[in-house]
């Protein structure tokens, strides 16, 4: 890692490369879920930035030896959170062998606060990571050693993080209060990448965590043992199977969707009305429609009633 620093080092200028090191740092309740946020975390047309020399004297074969996983996603985009072009590489029938450590305990947790949400369904949106506790203030850590691929602010994430890793895993911390890397910068696990916060789309402080690979999520509680803060297996299989469980939790969502009913709302209507018309008891309109019962109702309002 010293000898690839000082050569980094050296590149820097040629790479646009920011080689300060992070900072050493060892010390839920909301966050963005939707169908397919791509087009909103990526802030539309953002500009692919790949590193490029401004001589002769740098080519892929650089970029192969100094860019984690640069074989597996060809490219160092520095702007765009996640690619759809890059998640369609994946090859469905082959498994492909990640290793993730040593030892079971060759990782840090992003956070020591516990599991507030998880991986999948959330009111009847994707959520593609797990929200872990936290103050704001408190210290972000990078889970594996890595490359900053991102660091910048974005709507949806607020402050977010995102890191390559040496297998071609990618971690993503969103909702950062500040960012104290900026892409380019080499970490090591338990380094600090920001301090927790509230930013973006949030309700409370706490960290949204991901892990993709080729931009394609995975439920974190598939590699780490979430609540004793260690690794399930030193080894983690990627497969067809990986992303089947997403698949199916994206069409069952859709199928309810669909199968929903509404009431628009008519002058002189009211959820004790409602509740008569269509057999459905008061507490429950109001729980699948997140009001309480001295809620007024707007006329032109849709009120779900199954």
């Amino acid at each position: 890692m010293k000898n690839l620093r000082s050569l980094l080092l050296l590149l820097a200028p040629t790479l646009g490369l920011s080689m300060a090191h992070a900072q050493e740092g060892h010390t839920d309740i909301g966050g963005p879920e939707g169908l397919d946020i791509f087009e909103e975390l990526n802030d539309g047309d953002a500009t692919e930035v790949v590193l490029e020399p401004s001589n002769a004297t740098w080519d892929v074969n650089d970029s192969l030896t100094f860019i984690p996983g640069y074989d597996m996603y060809c490219h160092w985009n520095t702007d765009v959170l996640f690619d759809r072009v890059t998640g369609s590489r994946l090859v469905a029938h082959d498994t492909l062998k990640l290793l993730l450590g040593a030892h079971e305990h060759d990782l840090t947790m992003p956070c020591a606060g516990e599991v507030t949400s998880g991986y999948g369904m959330r009111k009847g949106r994707m959520h593609y990571g797990v929200d872990l506790d936290l103050e704001t203030g408190d210290p972000v850590m990078a889970a594996f050693p890595g490359m900053v691929r991102v660091s910048k602010y974005n709507k949806t994430f607020g402050n977010v993080v995102v890191v390559r890793h040496y297998n071609g895993l990618e971690t993503v911390y969103a909702h950062l209060s500040d960012r104290k890397v900026e892409p380019g910068t080499l970490v090591e696990a338990g380094d600090t990448l920001g301090s927790g916060g509230n930013t973006g789309r949030s309700y409370g402080s706490h960290l949204h965590f991901e892990v993709r690979f080729l931009d394609q999520p995975i439920d974190p509680a598939l590699i780490f043992d979430l609540k004793n803060g260690s690794l399930k297996a030193l080894e983690f299989d990627i497969h067809k199977g990986t992303f089947a469980h997403m698949a199916a939790a994206k069409a069952a969502a859709k199928s309810s969707q669909s199968s929903r009913k509404y009431h628009v709302i008519r002058r002189g209507d009211t959820l004790y009305a409602l509740s008569r018309r269509y057999g459905v008891k008061v507490s429950d309109l109001c729980r699948i429609n997140g009001i309480s019962e001295r809620s007024t109702l707007s006329i032109g309002q849709r009120v779900r009633y199954n």
